[in-house]
């Protein structure tokens, strides 16, 4: 997004150059006598009528990326006795632009930083693929068995369902990017083309989804949250026996978030995918309703834990190690179905790091949410007691079925 950024900066700073260059064309006074070369934008530089025989130097134009490195070096042209602009062998027009160009030397920080982030992408896509796989294959388990269809397995389905919805729509917005960034560009049409709202329009619809699931997923993590909280404590939020305020929850909240910040992106911010944070305001429109409900569920967690803590005391029989596993074991249980590990880094955003602290934040961010929904899927489905009991006497029937076809025959 970083590139796509620069890129569409760099059109419109060419577009003002060229402007600029146009009106000069018209507006500067033709020289009364002599022989001259015409003035011209050869869609790199602007430059000026020229006397026949001399060499023309101009700044190197400012839409350059990099002009900050090569503000004060030149482009030069030169201006044949015959008031033509001077030609190479090929035919082209000649042109010095060395002062302009960029260092082409890639410095091995920005090499390393390179493979670092297309790691990184590996890694998520890996993860996000995984938890796709095993989530969608513990919702079809749920709904199969009849015996397992509960408001607290309905619960974990949506869960379930939010996390394959998040994975999609990450891997569909990174599709869509890459396909709007990385078409070929061979005419100036191209570019003006790629960063038009029209082409912009399916990448912005991913950014608008992704965000809408992102949201989700943490809106069912708050719903299993206070499930728990009303099965453990007391049922102080919502009647744990009714599942339709759970799915208000979990799927209408988020709307509440979503399509304000697409408003306010399409007054004020409605630039290439939507995937930068200009203005930080409108970032938090969705950002608060997270820390928000992460910031509840860490207080549920606890509350929870303390619970678990002094249930686990007054059971406790075997002795401390037992208690000890028995009391980590919960917590671990407990993490991931509240999503506790957003806390971490819920105030420290790619906007507002750098250097280190940045990389940590975006390797722990992304392995985490992308191997999250697997770690759920294995946790309250596959490692499951009441789900192994129902796949173990499914598979004996079958078996016995199977048997008794064979011995049949």
């Amino acid at each position: 997004m970083a590139s796509g950024k620069v890129l569409e900066e760099t059109y419109w700073k060419w577009v003002q150059y060229k402007e600029s260059c146009v009106k000069m064309i018209k507006d500067e006074p033709v020289p009364k006598v002599g022989l001259f070369c015409n003035r011209t934008f050869d869609k790199y530089a602007c430059w000026p009528d020229a006397p026949a025989g001399s060499l023309v130097n101009i700044s190197c134009p400012f839409y350059l990326p990099w002009y900050e490195k090569v503000s004060q070096g030149v482009v030069r042209q030169r201006c044949g006795f015959d008031g033509l602009w001077e030609k190479e062998d090929s035919g082209q027009v000649w042109r010095d632009m060395t002062q302009c160009e960029e260092e082409k030397e890639i410095t091995s920080q920005e090499l390393w930083f390179k493979q670092l982030m297309v790691s990184f992408r590996m890694l998520y896509t890996v993860g996000y693929s995984l938890s796709l796989f095993t989530l969608v294959m513990a919702l079809i388990i749920l709904f199969s068995f009849r015996k397992l269809h509960c408001t607290r397995n309905y619960i974990h389905a949506n869960l379930f369902l939010s996390f394959i919805l998040r994975a999609v729509s990450v891997i569909v917005k990174d599709t869509m990017l890459e396909r709007h960034w990385g078409r070929q560009i061979i005419k100036q049409a191209d570019v003006s083309e790629m960063l038009s709202h029209q082409a912009a329009l399916g990448c912005r619809i991913a950014q608008v989804m992704m965000q809408y699931c992102v949201l989700a997923n943490h809106y069912w993590f708050f719903g299993e949250a206070i499930y728990l909280h009303s099965v453990l404590i007391a049922s102080v939020f919502i009647d744990n026996n009714k599942y339709l305020p759970y799915i208000c929850l979990g799927w209408g909240i988020p709307l509440l978030f979503v399509v304000p910040w697409v408003v306010m992106k399409l007054l004020n911010e409605n630039k290439e995918c939507w995937a930068v944070n200009e203005n930080m305001s409108y970032w938090w429109i969705i950002r608060f309703p997270i820390l928000f409900a992460s910031l509840i569920n860490f207080l549920i967690f606890m509350k929870i834990l303390k619970v678990i803590l002094s249930k686990l005391q007054a059971s406790n029989q075997c002795g401390y190690p037992d208690y000890k596993l028995r009391l980590a074991k919960a917590t671990l249980t407990l993490i991931p179905l509240f999503g506790i590990h957003e806390i971490i880094f819920i105030f420290a955003t790619d906007e507002q790091t750098a250097g280190v602290l940045r990389y940590i934040k975006v390797f722990f961010t992304l392995f985490l949410t992308s191997f999250q929904g697997f770690l759920v899927a294995v946790l309250y489905c596959y490692a499951n007691k009441e789900v192994r009991t129902e796949l173990r006497r499914k598979f004996h029937n079958w078996s016995t079925k199977a048997g008794m076809v064979c011995c049949g025959r």
